[in-house]
């Protein structure tokens, strides 16, 4: 059941065997119906070797809209007007020369048939509308259908063009926004490596080399998570944790027992899918704003729950807060949000959102809706 649609496919993306099909096929078509049977019903009889013309003028009419095809790929990217005269041109000589190659075969070979007199004598009259059919179909038909293949031919050449600059425009578009997730995904502060790397140097002159091995080893893991991730692969809340966690442990060094975190994740939507390292770069930014400014620390709270179709995130932190203009962050503290806005927008369209409010008493609390999807539904 399967195998004809795929064979359907390939002739289709195989477009020298695409051009034989229609071809010969529709040359076939052309000589049993158009021509045979058509006359067939006319008269209700034939002459014998009838069959025999009307395969003959089939095949030469099907070797010389052949020579047209060389002729039009010739003339393809010329002008416009170049390609007009050639299409006329061309399709009249065509028909001009199949006119003469049926000419002669059917009086050097119709007419002279043994059996043709007895032909003409049962079917009396009818024989003489035949041979006058027969010869205004010759007179006006070569040429016309010889034009209707060129026209057919530049039509469907014409719509493959069309669709490679498509399917091109496409590809572009796809690499563009695969290019735009990875550039977003890949923006890690630099802030945030300077002050690991150094806090890793403090380390060294410390002498504390088990605590800084660990440091690097954590570091190393977290970067090679960050790159090795396709930005367009989805993972579960549950991994999203994991590589925070390493993230957080590198903080922790730093800011030692100044950092806490408190998950609040109901089951259900730790099997939710969202995009990798989604929350990095607005947890750095609650860290480098927030905590960081607060004498004795702070505190990060990491919420997750599914409500009518939505993931529903919320992340606050208890630092000194921040001024909204708008709801929005000032520009020069938001480029991680702005950065995970773009993300969002760029792989859910206006299915998400991203809200942003005051944390009572003091601090910021950022809340992400997003479509739920489970581990195991399609992504």
């Amino acid at each position: 059941r399967r195998i004809a649609p795929v064979k359907l496919q390939n002739i289709i993306k195989h477009r020298p065997t695409l051009f034989w099909v229609f071809h010969l096929r529709g040359w076939a078509l052309w000589g049993i119906v158009g021509k045979y049977l058509y006359t067939a019903m006319l008269l209700e009889e034939v002459a014998p070797s009838y069959p025999t013309y009307v395969a003959g003028i089939t095949v030469i009419g099907l070797l010389i809209s052949l020579l047209l095809r060389y002729l039009y790929r010739f003339l393809w990217d010329r002008a416009l007007w170049i390609q007009a005269i050639g299409l006329i041109g061309g399709s009249s000589l065509a028909g001009y020369l199949w006119l003469k190659a049926r000419g002669y075969l059917y009086y050097g070979w119709i007419e002279k048939a043994y059996d043709m007199a007895a032909w003409k004598e049962k079917l009396g009259d009818a024989a003489e509308i035949y041979q006058k059919v027969s010869f205004v179909e010759s007179n006006t038909g070569s040429i016309t259908i010889m034009l209707a293949w060129s026209v057919l031919y530049f039509a469907i050449k014409s719509y493959r063009v069309f669709q490679d600059v498509r399917e091109s425009a496409l590809t572009s578009a796809a690499q563009a926004h695969e290019a735009q997730l990875k550039m977003l995904r890949y923006q890690l502060n630099p802030h945030f490596l300077f002050n690991t790397l150094n806090a890793i140097s403090t380390l060294i002159l410390e002498q504390n080399t088990e605590l800084a091995n660990r440091m690097v080893t954590k570091l190393s893991s977290f970067l090679r998570y960050s790159l090795d991730n396709d930005p367009k692969q989805r993972i579960t809340l549950a991994q999203e944790h994991e590589a925070l966690q390493l993230y957080l442990d590198i903080e922790k060094v730093r800011f030692e027992e100044r950092l806490s975190l408190e998950l609040n994740i109901e089951d259900q939507a730790r099997t939710a899918l969202i995009p990798s390292l989604l929350l990095q770069p607005l947890i750095e930014n609650a860290i480098k704003y927030g905590i960081a400014r607060a004498e004795g620390g702070g505190n990060l709270v990491i919420s997750a729950k599914v409500f009518a179709g939505d993931l529903l995130i919320e992340l606050s932190d208890d630092g000194p807060g921040c001024e909204l203009i708008d709801g929005q962050l000032p520009e020069s503290k938001g480029v991680g949000l702005s950065n995970t806005r773009e993300r969002l927008a760029t792989i859910y369209g206006s299915g998400h959102s991203i809200k942003l409010s005051n944390t009572e008493p003091h601090g910021l609390t950022i809340c992400i809706r997003i479509p739920y999807t489970p581990k195991h539904s399609p992504a």
